[in-house]
């Protein structure tokens, strides 16, 4: 399968890092984006540009999408010019955003009555993990549909978890979100505390870093932090995204999630201070001015 024709729709922070996985792969890579100019570096690679979602449909069977939000894989599937309007019987198409459950449920089914299949697949590593292959893969979907896919996973993640039926994926990566911001508070806290009661926090972080405290936040985001980087691994305005459509379905089941409501509202604090397009490392400016420091 590395010489078949893989369609990437989304070119951006994610998006380019695994088309050019697959392009090293050997897969031969059609790319779609809102705006061409982003597809530039990639095209100069190897990959295809084609002028819409149906244009990139009507010349791929295996097709990935990678776009920021619900509306957008509405758009790029059910939209005027949308993979639905040109899906080739048989085509499997994987969302790799992260979306509402029922977003990715509405869509297979539109996808399943034109003749194709469909899996959700969004995937958690971040930007790091797009560019060396080794993200999580968390898919909802058919087995059979999966296998198919699998060395699409392959050249883009270190490990796939079917995950159960279409949806689940979704419900799955919202299960990491929640994780990752109430553990992105902690690492906040944990330094904001280390410089209010006089520790050297490169110190701190090294102490507690080989313990129980040891974390992939605290690993990648807590040198950031102390250095002031704040360029986006992974967008404030993204993981918002993502916790409201985490609490909208907690909401829903009646699942009370006070520690992932904190992390929103802590956010929405950097959203209006003009910080949602810095990485989410830069909660710690929040809980900085709260701290007075």
């Amino acid at each position: 399968m590395s010489n078949a024709a893989v369609g990437v729709i989304g070119i951006g922070i994610m998006g380019e890092p695994m088309a050019r996985n697959l392009l090293r792969a050997g897969f031969t890579v059609h790319v779609n984006s809102r705006t061409k100019a982003r597809c530039g570096r990639i095209c100069g690679e190897g990959a295809v540009w084609r002028e819409s979602p149906a244009a990139l449909a009507a010349v791929c069977d295996l097709i990935i999408s990678m776009v920021p939000d619900s509306p957008d894989v509405r758009a790029v599937y059910l939209g005027e010019r949308g993979l639905c309007t040109n899906l080739r019987r048989g085509a499997l198409c994987i969302d790799m955003s992260t979306i509402s459950p029922d977003v990715a449920r509405d869509v297979a089914k539109e996808v399943e009555r034109r003749g194709g299949r469909f899996l959700d697949a969004p995937v958690s590593g971040g930007k790091t993990g797009a560019e060396t292959g080794k993200l999580v893969i968390m898919v909802g979907g058919a087995a059979d549909d999966i296998a198919r896919a699998q060395p699409i996973f392959d050249a883009l993640g270190k490990a796939t978890i079917h995950c159960g039926p279409v949806g689940n994926g979704q419900l799955t990566k919202l299960c990491n979100q929640i994780l990752c911001g109430v553990n992105l508070l902690a690492v906040s806290e944990a330094i904001v505390f280390a410089k209010r009661v006089g520790l050297d926090p490169q110190v701190m972080l090294k102490a507690v870093s080989g313990g129980a405290a040891g974390s992939w936040a605290l690993e990648n985001l807590g040198p950031r932090m102390l250095n002031r980087d704040f360029a986006p691994m992974f967008m404030i305005d993204l993981q918002q995204k993502d916790l409201r459509i985490t609490l909208d379905t907690a909401y829903a089941q009646r699942a009370a999630l006070p520690g992932t409501a904190l992390v929103n509202q802590l956010l929405t604090a950097n959203q209006a201070a003009g910080e949602g397009r810095e990485g989410t490392q830069a909660l710690i400016k929040t809980i900085e001015r709260l701290a007075s420091l």
